[in-house]
Formats: structure tokens, sequence, C-alpha cells
């Protein structure tokens, strides 16, 4: 018995196979123009909009040290968690919207992953030519001309790399600081170490791993299908148009379009043209072809090296090459676009599509309502912060016998503007502040501690009273409320203490 299984395995072949390189081909079309558009402003924006300044500062910067986040006008400091907290779940929202509603289009256009990939791939047709060059070069044995393109690659690769490693530690340390410590070098363990550390990361992920990461590491790929729908946005191939493959020459078959609107009324046809599933008796018959040709040329340009006329595949990426691919055939045949197209389940099966179903205005309505949330949040928030910290000590009995509490208040002017604050107590007892002017002044995003003393005279406050601590701006709207607690002897504690001061 385990003889057999043992010589089943060995027949089926090895358990692990590594994984063979993929060498995209370069392709143009609609989505390739669109692809490379969304390369070069996302790629823009990330290396260009760390340089920019605003009001003196780096227009973008989380500045850890200072626990301060800079985002244009905007300074987000520690007690602004919520906001942050509100951009996540609409981060997941917004995921749940748009896959349910165009499928993986963050992949194909947006994705990190996807745009260095982009990028290093450009530099690799550059310098080791088109997929056949490629391929040809990997396969010949080492030599000049092969050292030298690839030696070029790796260090072009390399510049960008740690390009990008250094632009993104300019987003939390300034950058301008951090390129004029380069020389001398005097940057920091930590800086060094992050530089390097995203260097190599993006260096191994778009030179090397490529659509591996978009295959085994990326949980997104995994869980799709939970977010999808047969309304959903995807990339198919229409089998019953295309099936079956063959290849021939031009003119010498017409369409599947145009072999079945010469059988049907154009009424049978669904809204794009095609023959609907439950219409058996137009099939080709066996001895004639499809649309498809069997090409290949649509597995040949994509990236992660699906066929994508076996259905749809979690590692589709939905970057559109193999539409732009497909529809170049089906030009040089003269045949209609759209044998590989971005569609719905529904609509290859002939049914009607519908984009607005339930849970997408679910999704929809959510999202807008955060995003409401979120801008009167911001529009409202208090350019004022202010803690109140109320000493260990219950009380404490002065020289001339009145009770004192012990506070520390801690304020931050958020502003970018120097203001000045005036300081008041409210309490139904009489409790006033003590030696203190009542005005304070703080700097552009300055920090003051400020120690107060409230006293009260004996007998007035007995036990535990409330007390409001109130910051006015003196030259704007800004005021903040922090509540507090004066704590005074009770009536029996007084006259204890008045007995051990006698003795």
């Amino acid at each position: 018995m385990n003889k057999n299984i043992a010589a089943q395995l060995v027949d089926d072949g090895p358990l692990y196979v590594s994984e063979k390189k993929i060498y995209p081909r370069e392709i143009k079309g609609r989505y390739q123009r669109l692809q490379r558009l969304a390369l070069l402003v996302l790629l823009g924006l990330y290396y260009g909009v760390a340089w920019l300044n605003w009001d003196g500062r780096q227009a973008v910067l989380w500045d850890l040290p200072a626990r301060k986040f800079y985002i244009f006008n905007l300074v987000f400091w520690p007690q602004d968690f919520i906001f942050l907290a509100l951009l996540l779940i609409m981060a997941g929202l917004s995921l749940f919207f748009f896959t349910a509603l165009a499928g993986r289009l963050w992949c194909g256009y947006a994705c990190p992953q996807t745009v260095w990939t982009e990028a290093f791939l450009w530099v690799e047709q550059k310098l080791e030519g088109d997929r056949n060059q490629r391929m040809k070069l990997d396969a010949s044995p080492w030599n000049g001309n092969k050292i030298l393109r690839k030696f070029g690659k790796h260090s072009l690769w390399l510049i960008l790399a740690l390009w990008t490693g250094f632009t993104f530690v300019g987003y939390f340390t300034p950058i301008k600081e951090l390129a004029d410590r380069f020389l001398p070098f005097s940057w920091s363990g930590w800086e060094t170490f992050w530089v390097l550390f995203y260097s190599f990361a993006t260096w191994g992920n778009a030179g090397f791993m490529r659509e591996q990461v978009c295959k085994y590491m990326c949980p997104y790929a995994r869980f799709q299908s939970a977010m999808f729908d047969r309304n959903t946005l995807i990339i198919a191939y229409d089998s019953l148009r295309g099936e079956t493959r063959g290849s021939r020459r031009k003119g010498s078959l017409p369409s599947v379009l145009e072999r079945a609107r010469g059988l049907l009324p154009l009424s049978k046809l669904n809204d794009h043209g095609f023959v609907p599933f439950e219409v058996s008796d137009t099939k080709p018959a066996p001895e004639e072809l499809g649309d498809c040709i069997d090409c290949t040329l649509c597995v040949q340009v994509c990236p992660t090296g699906i066929d994508i006329r076996n259905g749809l595949q979690y590692e589709c990426i939905a970057c559109g090459a193999c539409i732009d691919a497909c529809n170049s055939i089906m030009d040089k045949l003269e045949y209609p676009h759209g044998l590989i197209r971005y569609t719905t389940q529904h609509q290859l099966e002939a049914k009607a599509s519908h984009v607005l179903r339930p849970r997408i205005i679910v999704y929809g309505v959510l999202l807008l309502g955060l995003f409401a949330v979120f801008a009167v949040g911001i529009a409202k928030r208090s350019p004022l912060i202010v803690d109140v910290m109320r000493d260990k000590q219950l009380y404490h009995l002065n020289d001339d016998g009145n009770i004192e509490n012990a506070y520390t208040l801690r304020v931050i002017n958020k502003d970018n503007h120097a203001h000045t604050y005036k300081v008041s107590v409210d309490s139904h007892a009489d409790i006033e502040i003590e030696h203190f002017a009542g005005n304070i002044s703080l700097d552009p995003e300055e920090v003051q501690t400020l120690p107060i003393t409230l006293v009260a005279k004996p007998g007035k406050v007995k036990g535990v009273a409330e007390v409001k601590f109130i910051l006015e701006q003196t030259d704007g709207d800004a005021k903040v409320t922090e509540e507090s607690r004066f704590i005074a002897p009770l009536e029996n504690d007084e006259h204890d203490d008045a007995d051990d001061e006698k003795n």
C-alpha cells in the first residue's frame, strides 16, 4: 500500500515547484494609457508632496517626536485620535464600496505594489528589451553584454529604491533637513535603518517578487470574493463568443456576432450584442470557430501570468492589459471589441445588471455619513486643548486657615498664531484663584503647563464641590471648559484639626 502511494507521488511529480519568472509583454491600449497616467500621478505625488512648504514648514509631515501630524493647514495632536480612527474606518468602507461596485480597480491602478512594479518593469524593458529579448537574455550564458545590462538595470533599480526609502523617511523627518545632513553623513540610527529597510523592501517587492506579493502575501485577493456579487464589475472572457478557439486568416471567417445576427433578430441579442446562453441552437457548429484565435497574447501581457479565458481568478488584479491585447487582435481581424472586457456576471448571462443595490446603498450611506461627521468635526474642532490634573493631596490649610487645592493646567494652542487666554473658575461655592493674573499667552503650537491654586474660606465648602476651569481666547471665539473637584474638610474633620492645633 505504501509502495503504491509512493509510486503515485513520484508519477505525479514533485510536491513543490519553484515559481517561474513572468515576462509581461508590453501592449498599448486605452487601459494601459490609463495605468501609465495613474503611475505618473501617484509617483509624482509621493516624491513631490514631501518637498512642498506650507506656512514655513513641510506641508505633509508626521512629526512623531513632537506627536504632531501636519497635513497642509491642518495640525493633528494626540487628542485628535478620533479623526485618525474615522479615517481608518472610512478607508475600510471605501474598500468595501469600490470593490463591490467596480471590482479590483485599486489593485490594477493605485496599489503601491502595482505602481512600483510597473516603474521597475519599465526600467527593465528599456535596458533588456521586449519580452522575447528578456527571455533570451536570461537563458543565455553570462557574457559582457549580459553583465552590462543586468548591472545597469539593478543600478537604476537601487537608485529608485533608495530614493523611495529616503522619501518615505522624509515624511517623518523634515526632508530638507534630512537631505542637508546626508553630506557630511549625520543621520540617526533609526533614520538610516528605515531608509535602508524601505529601500530593500521596494527593491525586493517590485524587482523580484512582483506578482508573488499579490498572489501569496496580499490578503485582499483572498477575501475579495466576500465583497463581490453578480453585479460587480470584473474582467471576463466571453466564452460563448470565443469558443471554439482556433487560428484563421483575416477575412476568412466572420465574427460570431455577425453569424449570430444573421440567424437571430436583434431582439434576441443582449445589450452588448452577444448571444444569450439560453439560445443554444445558434451556437457555432463543432467544425466552426469562435472569435478567439488562441494567440495567447492575453496571457503574455498579464502581469500575474494567468489565463483569463479560464474564468475569474483571485490572481487577477484587473489592470486591463488582456483587454487591450485582445482588442488589438480584434482590430486586425476586423472583429468587434469585447471578447475580453469589463463586465458583470449578469451581463455575461444576458441578464439585467444593477449598479444601485442594497450593499452599494448601505456602503455609500455609511461612507457619506462618516465623511460628513469627519468634515464637521474638523471644521468645528477647537484650536485650544486644556487638561486639568488635580494634585494628589486632598487639601491643605494655609497660614490664614483657608482651604487650598492645587491643580496643574496643561494648555495647548493648536493654532498657527499666538493667542492670549483668560483663565477663570466657575463654582456654586465661594472658590477663587489664588495669586494669579488671570491671563496667559501662548505662541503658535505651544504647550504650556500652568500651576494653579484654588482657595476657599473655612466653612464655605464642605466635602466635595464641583468647579469649572474656563479658558477664553481674548482675541477670538475659542472657549474651553474643563470640570474638576474641590475637596474641603467636613465639619468634624475641621474640629479635629482645631483640637490637634490646641494640643
